[in-house]
């Protein structure tokens, strides 16, 4: 018994022990994402993804819906009629003969099989198969968004963060600054206006921090959205705000980006398939053949096992050709129509050539933008830190103004979010310039 107590104890010690360590660790051990694997996350959960891909497997089955039109069709019908008389001649005799039952049961069991249908059914087969691939790029395309917004959401949860290190840096810099002014105030060597207004530049860099810290748990709810993960504000993000110097081809990347867009590749697909639409319009020019062959048991009674007037087994095998030869030029409107939607298409191209060169363009020379502003955005804070602290000497030093002080500290984070929001822009641009190219 007393060994049981012991072990008892034991136990609990260790527990309570551990529980804590345990606490602590979860808290320090807060997920961290990468850049690739927050992508890899988004395009593995994204709903909108999904959705896109559930869309493939309704055009696959849109495809073996088309497919099964070559096959033959077995189809069977069941039917009961009634006759309020039967047709009778009359005997020679005087008597009459009744010719039919007036209760007819008839099971029929059909087999159909198309021959011909003008390339109808081969053009529709081509148009379903056509729409899988489209879906698919349709799912390309989507990815290579979210992963762009994925990059968008990250570069902003890192400037985000920057901002709330700025915004705490100015508060601890302003409460150092508030504590000198004070120290002045009580030996009489500065007025009390001096104080008031420290202590209204601090309420204000208060203000500007909290609404900081709202503004980064927020950018992490939007990139929760879009990983369509309930991990919203208890993770964290490597920072990769670093300058790395790019210098794009255009004639190199457009190559790249006329094989590589989705929507180079939807606009192709789209071009097939209207020509396929045209086959199918032109599939009425022709005439339509097919093969029927029916079963049949009839009789007067529900089991169809004949009767005196009719056979209980009999088949029909019947081969057939229709032509609508003349329709009011309604198949050549039709024809017509589709011709015109394949220019269209071809117009269309052109236009997007032009906006993806636009686009390329853009791409670059705001990465180029980007890279001249860093250079001077770092040398600005570097000038704005040195600008603080000799203001805080002179200060100190009593030979200026406390109004310098804070305009110093203003300057000073300012700086230091123009370079944040540099390197955010920089790499921002670099994910334009990929997207432009079709890649993430």
């Amino acid at each position: 018994m007393k060994r049981s107590w012991y072990l008892l104890i034991i136990i609990l010690s260790l527990m309570i022990n551990f529980i804590p360590q345990f606490a602590l660790g979860s808290e320090e051990g807060a997920k961290i994402f990468t850049l690739d694997e927050s992508i890899k996350a988004a395009l593995e959960n994204n709903w909108s993804v999904k959705a896109k891909e559930e869309k493939v497997l309704e055009s696959e089955y849109a495809e073996k819906e088309a497919k099964a039109g070559f096959y033959p069709e077995f189809s069977m019908s069941y039917n009961y009629t009634r006759v309020n008389e039967v047709t009778t001649v009359k005997m020679a005799g005087g008597g009459t003969l009744e010719f039919g039952d007036k209760n007819s049961f008839q099971w029929r069991g059909t087999v159909t099989q198309p021959l011909f249908t003008g390339f109808a059914l081969t053009s529709a087969h081509e148009l379903a198969k056509l729409g899988i691939d489209q879906s698919k790029v349709s799912v390309e395309l989507a990815k290579l968004d979210l992963a762009l917004q994925v990059k968008e959401a990250y570069f902003n949860i890192l400037g985000a963060d920057k901002a709330v290190e700025v915004a705490k840096s100015a508060v601890e810099s302003l409460e150092s600054h508030l504590t000198v002014a004070k120290n002045f105030y009580d030996v009489g060597m500065i007025p009390v206006n001096d104080v008031l207004k420290a202590e209204v530049e601090l309420a204000n860099a208060q203000h500007s921090y909290i609404r900081a810290q709202n503004g980064a748990k927020l950018a992490r709810v939007s990139f929760s959205v879009l990983l369509s993960s309930s991990v919203y504000e208890s993770f964290d993000v490597e920072d990769i705000l670093i300058f790395k110097p790019e210098a794009p081809d255009f004639n190199a990347c457009m190559e790249k980006a006329m094989k590589a867009r989705p929507e180079i590749k939807s606009i192709d697909l789209t071009d097939s398939q209207i020509d396929q639409r045209i086959n199918l319009a032109k599939s009425k020019y022709y005439p339509e053949a097919a093969f029927t062959y029916n079963y049949i048991k009839a009789g007067d009674t529900l089991a169809v096992s004949g009767s005196d007037f009719q056979k209980a087994n009999s088949w029909q095998a019947t081969l057939g050709l229709s032509w609508t030869f003349w329709d009011w030029d309604k198949t050549k409107s039709s024809v017509r129509q589709a011709e015109s939607q394949k220019l269209q298409m071809e117009k269309t191209r052109r236009a997007i050539d032009d906006g993806i060169r636009l686009e390329l363009k853009s791409a670059i020379l705001n990465l180029k933008e980007a890279e001249e502003k860093i250079p001077t955005a770092e040398k600005a804070v570097k000038q704005a830190e040195e600008n603080l602290r000799v203001s805080e000497e002179r200060y100190k030093a009593q030979v200026t103004t406390s109004t310098e002080v804070l305009d110093a500290q203003t300057l000073l984070s300012q700086a230091r979010m123009n370079y944040y929001s540099a390197l955010y822009d920089h790499n921002l641009a670099k994910a334009g310039l990929l997207r432009a190219v079709g890649e993430y």
